[in-house]
């Protein structure tokens, strides 16, 4: 603290102040982070952002991930692999002002590996993070994770839900769940999915994403089965709107019970950015953050949902007019880019100090 009141002083030339009202200031300085600390410490800031095939660059024998090395007609080499590692914390760190998300889900990552590069070997690795990851099934090798910082989110418990169905040659990503204490002492129950894409045609890739809404809303309506109050946050890649069937049925469950629905916060949508991708002109939020009712509830409120549009996510779309994502691959050539999704991110702020309601 001292050498950073000092550094202070020395930026604004005002060096030649009396110690002992140095002195006289360093109370204040305390008290001062002290209440930041304490303020930051009763927000829980959460984050989904699809990176955009965040792959290494060496072959994985197991994964179709040939689209993705030196020799392949991308050319994605050590360079462009380590800038895009870059590119990746940069918009974590820049996603919520002075304090990282406390959770940030991430999809189309490739492994672990890829994931201890991003905390470890860049800025991030001065906040705290680690990651929970497990190897799904997919085809292409893209996995969700979750980076937490450990020091705001203690992990109970994690696990690997399948979503894949072997008999129909249907492998999908699989969805993470993640149970952790927050606000020092509320469990949250965290699940981080990507759904099916739309490949092939909307209605006749809809059932795969359906049947994966199916399996995040049983572990939902199992959480409540144990307790009616139980803190869920659903953060993924829907591959598919608001309201649309699948995210539907995510929200709405299936048992007749009222308190077992969930609820989406109203989105605030920049108007340079109305949406989290762009196609064909139109922008859609596909990338959505959805929470139980216990968490918009005293003593908690979620404040704020957004997409995230820092400017360096965007650039100029000259085909069909306004912004567009500044993604990394136009088609098959190096765009240079972050990804061609906007981050979506949420802040849940627990209203009081007084103690959780216990789990039953």
């Amino acid at each position: 603290m001292k050498a950073r009141i000092l550094d202070f002083m020395k930026d604004r030339k005002i060096n030649r102040i009396n110690f002992s009202t140095l002195l006289l200031l360093l109370p204040l300085f305390t008290t001062i982070a002290q209440t930041t600390r304490q303020s930051d410490s009763y927000n829980l800031t959460v984050f989904f952002y699809n990176t955009e095939n965040l792959f290494d660059c060496k072959d994985d024998s197991a994964k179709a991930d040939e689209e993705f090395l030196p020799e392949s007609k991308r050319k994605w080499n050590y360079y462009r692999y380590k800038n895009k590692i870059n590119k990746t914390a940069k918009v974590i760190l820049a996603s919520n002002g002075w304090h990282p998300p406390v959770l940030a889900g991430i999809c189309e990552t490739e492994n672990k590996k890829v994931l201890n590069k991003l905390i470890w070997d860049t800025g991030l690795s001065e906040t705290g993070y680690r990651f929970v990851h497990f190897e799904s099934p997919d085809k292409r090798g893209i996995d969700v994770a979750l980076l937490y910082l450990h020091d705001k989110f203690k992990i109970i418990k994690s696990y690997p839900v399948s979503s894949s169905i072997p008999e129909k040659n249907f492998y999908t990503r699989d969805i993470l769940y993640v149970q952790g204490i927050a606000f020092g002492s509320d469990t949250i129950n965290v699940l981080v999915c990507h759904l099916p894409s739309k490949y092939g045609g909307e209605l006749s890739s809809e059932w795969k994403r359906m049947y994966v809404a199916t399996r995040i809303r049983k572990i939902c309506d199992s959480l409540f089965t144990n307790n009616l109050r139980s803190n869920i946050i659903i953060l993924g890649d829907m591959n598919d709107t608001p309201l649309s069937k699948p995210v539907q049925k995510i929200i709405y469950s299936g048992t007749g019970i009222p308190e077992y629905n969930l609820i989406s916060p109203a989105l605030k949508t920049p108007e340079d950015a109305p949406g989290t991708i762009k196609y064909h002109g139109y922008w859609q939020v596909i990338d959505q953050i959805i929470i139980s009712k216990a968490l918009n509830q005293p003593p908690f409120k979620c404040e704020e949902k957004t997409i995230v549009n820092l400017p360096f996510l965007l650039e100029p779309d000259i085909t069909y007019s306004g912004l567009k994502p500044f993604r990394t691959f136009s088609g098959p050539a190096y765009h240079n880019g972050f990804s061609d999704h906007l981050p979506v991110k949420a802040t849940i702020k627990k209203l009081s100090t007084s103690p959780a309601i216990p789990d039953k």
